[in-house]
């Protein structure tokens, strides 16, 4: 078994070289080991490709969060080959919902070891936006969330969480209900929300149970929507999404479905699993079983 490894040292408010020395370390106990971490996100990126390509790795582990996660997602479905995952970062929403440990290396790569020749198959979505095609796990967010993503992302004076907290603010001043139009499995849908996102997973923003009925095996999108409340009733349901309260007021909508078409009325921003993928319009599909990762299953944890 040969294993690539790439590493975000930044991770963890700098931990992740660390973390990931720990990770090299307990691998090499097992597998033929390749480190791949370049000096950038992009150079990484194409050493992992060029790996690939001379077919020097079965196998792909991240030690970071779910920007680095991301990226190897759309490597190992496109590669056709599992992907490993240990949560080093500050958001862990793909590894929270897989059911992998956060903020253990050592325990996140013992999963690893466990499942190396029995890999779970899990749902993948295919979308496109303005940058072209790209596959993600968690969400996709077209909406009051993706407005505050692209400002904080702009302002350089702001460093860390807070960074966020004032965007928010800054976005929710000037903030009006957007108008979407829709194809939902064929079937037209025109409305106006306040938050708009295509879901696979239960988890989003660093553990927001924004679909907590969501199953990242079930062949399903789910697609949640905050419909037109006041901007004072938004703040007051925002914070109950960190419990998955959120879903019994009546503004709130879920839809299943395997394919969507989303586009608004103005130039919105699409973030996937936190990283900018262009604008909309977009489109989503499900692709059942796309991708392999090295965890536990279900059906196996229920079992244990």
């Amino acid at each position: 078994m040969r294993l690539g490894v790439i590493i975000n040292p930044a991770a963890g408010n700098g931990a992740g070289r660390l973390e990931g020395e720990k990770v090299i370390s307990e691998l090499q106990r097992e597998s033929e080991v390749l480190d791949l971490t370049g000096s950038s996100m992009q150079d990484s990126e194409a050493r992992a490709r060029d790996a690939v390509a001379d077919n020097l790795i079965d196998g792909l582990v991240v030690v970071g969060g779910d920007g680095m996660a991301h990226l190897c997602v759309n490597l190992c479905a496109e590669a056709q080959i599992p992907l490993g995952i240990v949560a080093a970062g500050t958001g862990n929403d793909a590894a929270r919902a897989l059911g992998l440990p956060i903020g253990d290396a050592v325990a996140g790569v013992r999963v690893i070891i466990n499942n190396l020749r029995q890999p779970r198959n899990v749902d993948l979505v295919r979308a496109s936006s303005s940058i072209g095609e790209f596959w993600y796990f968690g969400s996709l967010s077209v909406d009051f969330v993706a407005l505050v993503n692209q400002r904080a992302n702009i302002w350089k004076w702001q460093k860390g969480p807070s960074r966020y907290r004032w965007a928010m603010i800054a976005e929710l001043a000037s903030f009006k209900p957007i108008h979407y139009k829709a194809v939902i499995d064929g079937e037209e849908k025109e409305f106006q929300a306040m938050l708009c996102s295509v879901g696979n997973s239960p988890f989003f923003g660093g553990g927001m149970k924004i679909a907590p009925h969501s199953k990242i095996d079930d062949g399903k999108l789910d697609i949640f929507i905050v419909n037109k409340i006041s901007r004072f009733e938004l703040l007051k349901v925002f914070p109950r999404v960190y419990t998955g309260d959120h879903v019994t007021h009546p503004a709130v909508e879920f839809i299943s479905a395997t394919e969507v078409q989303l586009s608004s009325n103005i130039k919105m921003p699409a973030y996937s699993d936190g990283e900018p993928v262009g604008f909309a319009p977009i489109t989503a599909k499900i692709a059942p079983g796309a991708l392999r990762v090295y965890a536990t299953s279900a059906r196996q944890s229920s079992v244990a």
